[in-house]
């Protein structure tokens, strides 16, 4: 919604939030995880709410993480759509509203895919899912701290097979995606 807002609409600011979108492809996840872990430890501003080492503090890391990449890459969606559609929907009466709804359905494939780099990146990250979340078994450990967790072991057979697991799981999504896009075609 972000990359979406930003690519359609002239505002002041529009550059320098264009900018942060692109900046924060590159944030280290373990440094988010540092500064999400200060904010939620008992002497953080946000300590009361209890959520360090629950699968909140990893929605919240990975949110972070994500919405970046899926900000940058749906503005360049939007950007992208000729704007002959936006002319178009213009002269044939649309509304602000109406026109945005063009120009998204027209990106949509675009747009699925930024979601689909961003949950790549959240599903494969470590470093801020095994600082705030702690790789509690059960809980909060997911499957890349799995990964890193019995490598760290030595059970390489183990840390293997979550390895194909995770691989075939962005290989299918992937697989999807490109259906979707040979649909559109």
């Amino acid at each position: 919604a972000l990359g979406a807002l930003v690519g359609l609409h002239r505002f002041p600011g529009r550059g320098v939030i264009t900018t942060i979108l692109n900046t924060c492809f590159a944030l280290p996840t373990v440094v988010v995880g540092l500064f999400i872990y200060l904010f939620l430890s008992h002497r953080g501003p946000l300590g009361m709410l209890g959520l360090l080492y629950t699968p909140g503090a990893m929605i919240i890391a990975q949110t972070i993480l994500a919405t970046p990449i899926i900000g940058a890459l749906s503005l360049v969606a939007v950007k992208s759509v000729d704007p002959a559609i936006t002319k178009s929907a213009i002269s044939l009466g649309a509304t602000r509203i109406q026109t945005t709804l063009a120009v998204l359905r027209e990106a949509r494939v675009a747009i699925l895919a930024a979601l689909i780099v961003g949950f790549g990146r959240v599903i494969t990250e470590i470093g801020a899912a095994m600082i705030v979340g702690g790789n509690i078994k059960g809980t909060t450990r997911v499957m890349s701290t799995a990964i890193a967790l019995e490598t760290g072991k030595g059970k390489f057979e183990l840390a293997l097979a979550l390895g194909i697991i995770l691989l075939t799981i962005a290989f299918l999504i992937n697989a999807g995606l490109y259906y979707l896009q040979r649909i559109r075609e």
